[in-house]
């Protein structure tokens, strides 16, 4: 339920328009219960505020407010398309859901509406004893310090918004977190699965990729109509009308309802793009979209290859960490199977394509090598024959690039390990 309610959260959080709205029915909540104060005796105690002060303060953040909303969209949206051009379009959405950002167009609209809704509802005489004015007159300061302080943090956060270097920080983290919750449960919860069973009812979803198992879910039906069910996409999947997204076994006959295949169906969020969330392979595949990016003749710059080489090796140490402890996980969900990341599939997505892009260019192959070196040593037995295989590749795909004899040599003397 939590790992469902934290997609949901997520999704929305790319959402521009959900923080807005909230600070903004919270804006107008706030002007109208402060007219309540009148309502005690406490007013008596509070000083004396005059209408025409807090009018002033009203008047200007009404009349800056929307300015400052409409030049906060406006660099959001060159920043957005900054990251899609100097990184990858994959990255927009990690840009978009920045907090900041987020959070200080939400505070300019909320002031604005503020402000606008306080002055027609003190001209129209809602406020009218001490305890009103002074707490309409505290609202407004505390909003204004609000501003202030949002207006400088996002300041400082906008220069870095979009750049290529903050792009890179946030796919990783995104990687990283993704990865982190699959070691916590690499079947997501189900016992392991060994392949797809001769026998059962081929489950299909809708044509796209998968976003998001909701396994307790299948959990749920399994236990209720007596089902075994085997996971066959997992997030990341691209599914068509011929691939299945689940094999569903009833127990006590062959037969499976075609409502316990529709509940099962559902619980497969589908959609048009692949997501973060729960897979961790989509991290790396964006990062190895930026790296050959740079690596392009348009571009033509080789650091941010080798820059986001040393990011996958970072990422795949952090997936190493998982061989080194205890290989026995908690099954939640006894009747699902769900099948584990390929660790060639994973190498495939990280190093293929720098790589291929980069086989043109001597420091960007020697580093790859390395770094492909590091992981042969650091790894098990399967990341260590999937470093070997990967390193091997880059030297024959090198070799016919590089057309000076030294550049070779170079090459061939950082793949020692691998030749």
């Amino acid at each position: 339920m939590w790992n469902h309610l934290s997609f949901i959260i997520k999704h929305f959080r790319e959402r521009l328009w959900i923080k807005p709205l909230i600070v903004c029915v919270l804006s107008i909540a706030a002007v109208f219960l402060a007219n309540l104060m009148d309502m005690t005796e406490l007013g008596r105690f509070l000083p004396e505020i005059t209408e025409e002060s807090t009018e002033t303060l009203l008047r200007i953040m009404a009349s800056s407010m929307l300015m400052m909303a409409t030049f906060a969209v406006a660099s959001m949206v060159a920043a957005y398309s900054s990251a899609s051009r100097s990184a990858t379009p994959r990255s927009f959405p990690l840009i978009i859901a920045d907090d900041v950002s987020q959070n200080a167009l939400s505070v300019f609209i909320g002031a604005f509406i503020f402000s606008v809704v306080a002055l027609v509802a003190m001209m129209n005489g809602l406020y009218v004893g001490r305890g009103s004015h002074f707490i309409l007159f505290s609202l407004t300061i505390v909003v204004l310090a609000i501003v202030i302080v949002t207006f400088i943090r996002w300041v400082d956060n906008i220069a870095r918004l979009g750049r290529l270097g903050h792009t890179i920080t946030k796919v990783e983290a995104a990687a990283a977190e993704a990865i982190q919750k699959r070691q916590s449960a690499p079947r997501l919860g189900g016992v392991a699965a060994f392949g797809f069973p001769d026998a059962g009812r081929a489950v299909f979803g809708a044509i796209g990729y998968v976003q998001h198992v909701d396994i307790a879910a299948l959990q749920a039906r399994a236990v209720q109509s007596g089902l075994r069910i085997v996971v066959a996409a997992l997030p990341g999947t691209f599914c068509t009308p011929g691939r299945p997204v689940a094999w569903v076994i009833r127990e006590a006959t062959d037969s499976v309802s075609d409502e316990d295949a529709k509940a099962v169906a559902d619980t497969f969020v589908i959609g048009d793009s692949r997501i973060f969330d729960q897979d961790p392979r989509f991290g790396l595949v964006v990062l190895s979209e930026i790296a050959s990016r740079a690596l392009s003749p348009a571009v033509n710059d080789p650091g941010t290859a080798i820059g986001v080489t040393g990011t996958l090796v970072r990422l795949f140490a952090m997936w190493n960490e998982r061989g080194k402890a205890d290989d026995v996980y908690a099954v939640q969900f006894d009747r699902v199977a769900v099948p584990e990341l390929s660790l060639a599939d994973m190498f495939d997505d990280a190093f293929t394509g720098i790589a291929r892009d980069g086989a043109g260019n001597v420091e960007v192959v020697v580093w790859l090598l390395k770094a492909l070196g590091s992981l042969a040593v650091a790894g098990d037995a399967t990341m260590r024959d999937n470093a070997l295989r990967h390193a091997r590749l880059a030297v024959i795909r090198a070799e016919k690039a590089l057309k000076i004899s030294e550049d070779i040599t170079a090459v061939r003397e950082a793949a020692k390990y691998a030749i």
